[in-house]
This record gives structure tokens, C-alpha cells and sequence, in this order.
């Protein structure tokens, strides 16, 4: 007897029925505790973070709480980074880098997904996912000296340089997800006059919502808490990002913690509230991407 029929006949389930239906709420506690367990490698860190941040330079470095509760810190962080300032260069090139990604990458995505018959885009598409498993420490230094030779050692270099080198991983995430839209709907357009401009834009682009919000969130991730890029790219001090700023806390002989810690998370705020919103786009749309 199916569950639909118990419901409409009123009959009582079997001992089978009470038997599966125990199973699917069973709780795997195993797992569980696996889960609870690695979650202290971000609790213990984040806690340990925090504490310090509300410490004297003498007392941080122990995971006790504070003697003074030293909320001065988060001030002489705000003023010593400058924090408005490099929350600005940061949000620019951080929205910067997510439109032009989303106007380019999707589109090179689309191109390939609806070529991969042909030689030369399946061969991009390995290409492209290749470059993935490149370290970049291999190509930082040629990528430095390139773009100062090209004047581009400033904030739209950075911008285009975020752009290129999370092509291969959105490529992947892309790809699969618009092969899986049916090409039935391309060719009703075409039949109606449309070309393929029109139909990646109006058909195809809304279509990839949620592929489009998890490269958006990603690359946002990626440009806001990056270091590396912006260290070897920007020249100009006025346009140092937040991580840029917050290096003046560390020097040859001494760091101080509290005030350094303190920036981390006023930097890590913004970001973090964007990831808790938007964290069910991020697990779906690679999901879907995955999955054709």
C-alpha cells in the first residue's frame, strides 16, 4: 500500500511503511559528529580572532578572554587603515570585476557549451580548465612585469586580471548548466528572426540565474579578501584594498595583534553578510553546474 493510497483511504500503514518511514528520519550520527568536529576549524579560529581583538598587545596570543575589554582597538583600526578609503578601492573593484566577469565569462561559456562538437572550442574548454591546475606564483612575476609595460599597474589591470583568471573555473561551473537548457528554444528563436546576440540575452542569460549569482558571489569573494593580486599590481598607494591597508600593522620587528585582528573583522563584515544571504545560490548553482 503507497503512501498516497493511506492518505486517501484513511487506512492505518503497514509495518513496512513505519519501517521506511523510520529510516528516512533517522539521524546519522556519525556523520554528525564529523561535521561538528571540522566545524571547529573555522569556531576555534573565529573565536580566537575575536578575543584578540578586544585585547592589550601584552595580553593577546592565549585563547583566555580579556582582562580590559579593549573596544578602542576597532577605532585606531578604522583610523590607522584608513578603512573608508580602502573600503571604497575595494568595493570598486570588487563590483567591477563581478560585472565585467558576468558580461564576458557567461557569454565564452555559452560559445563553447553550444560548440563542443568542434575541435577548436573543445580544445578551449580543456584549455581553459588546464589552466586551472597552473600555481600562480608561476605567472605572477610574468604577469607583473607585462602590465606595468602596458601602463595597466592600476586598479582596471586588476580588474581585467580577475576577469581572465577565473575563466577556466567559471567556465566549468557555466558550461554544464547551458548544455542542459534545450537547444529547442534556440531554434524557435532563430525561426522568429532572433540572432545569437539577442538569444544569449534574452533567453539564454536569465535563464542562468542561479549559475549567474554563484559567479557573481565567488568572484565578489575572491576580490574583496584578495592580497596577492593587488600587491603585485597596484603601484599607486591611494588605490590599495582593504588587505593592501591592513599590512601596516605587521613590520620587520613587531605586529600588533589586536589592532591588526580588529581590521580583519571589520573587513570580513561585509563580505561575510553578502556569503549568509547568498550562500543557497552558491550551492545550487554549482550543483547545477556539475550536473548536466
Amino acid at each position: 500500500m503507497s503512501a498516497a493510497t493511506t492518505l486517501t483511504t484513511g487506512a492505518k500503514p503497514t509495518g513496512s511503511e513505519k519501517i521506511k518511514k523510520s529510516h528516512s528520519h533517522r539521524i546519522n550520527w556519525w556523520l554528525t559528529a564529523v561535521i561538528a568536529v571540522l566545524s571547529l576549524t573555522i569556531l576555534i579560529p573565529l573565536y580566537f580572532t575575536i578575543i584578540t581583538a578586544l585585547k592589550t598587545p601584552a595580553d593577546a596570543g592565549t585563547f583566555s578572554l580579556p582582562t580590559t575589554w579593549e573596544w578602542h582597538n576597532f577605532a585606531d583600526a578604522w583610523n590607522k587603515v584608513n578603512y573608508p578609503k580602502a573600503a571604497l578601492n575595494s568595493a570598486l573593484i570588487t563590483v567591477a570585476a563581478v560585472v565585467l566577469t558576468l558580461l564576458t565569462n557567461t557569454f565564452v561559456a555559452y560559445a563553447v557549451a553550444r560548440n563542443m562538437d568542434k575541435r577548436f572550442f573543445r580544445f578551449m574548454y580543456y584549455f581553459f580548465i588546464a589552466a586551472m591546475f597552473v600555481p600562480f606564483p608561476v605567472i605572477m612575476l610574468p604577469i607583473a612585469k607585462q602590465f606595468g609595460s602596458w601602463h595597466l599597474d592600476n586598479q582596471i589591470g586588476l580588474v581585467l586580471l580577475y576577469m581572465v583568471l577565473g575563466l577556466g573555473t567559471n567556465l566549468f561551473i557555466a558550461t554544464g548548466f547551458i548544455r542542459s537548457i534545450p537547444v529547442s528554444l534556440e531554434e524557435a528563436a532563430r525561426i522568429d528572426g532572433a540572432g545569437t546576440w539577442r538569444i544569449f540575452w534574452k533567453i539564454i542569460f536569465p535563464l542562468m540565474g542561479p549559475i549567474n549569482a554563484t559567479i557573481a558571489i565567488l568572484t565578489a569573494l575572491w576580490a574583496w579578501n584578495d592580497f596577492l593580486l593587488p600587491l603585485i599590481i597596484l603601484t599607486d598607494q591611494s588605490n590599495q584594498t582593504i588587505p593592501l591597508a591592513q599590512y601596516v600593522f605587521s613590520s620587520q620587528f613587531a605586529t600588533n595583534y589586536p589592532m591588526a585582528f580588529s581590521s580583519y573583522l571589520m573587513a570580513m563584515a561585509p563580505i561575510l553578510i553578502v556569503y549568509i544571504f547568498a550562500q543557497k545560490w552558491v550551492i545550487s548553482g554549482v550543483m547545477r553546474g556539475a550536473v548536466k
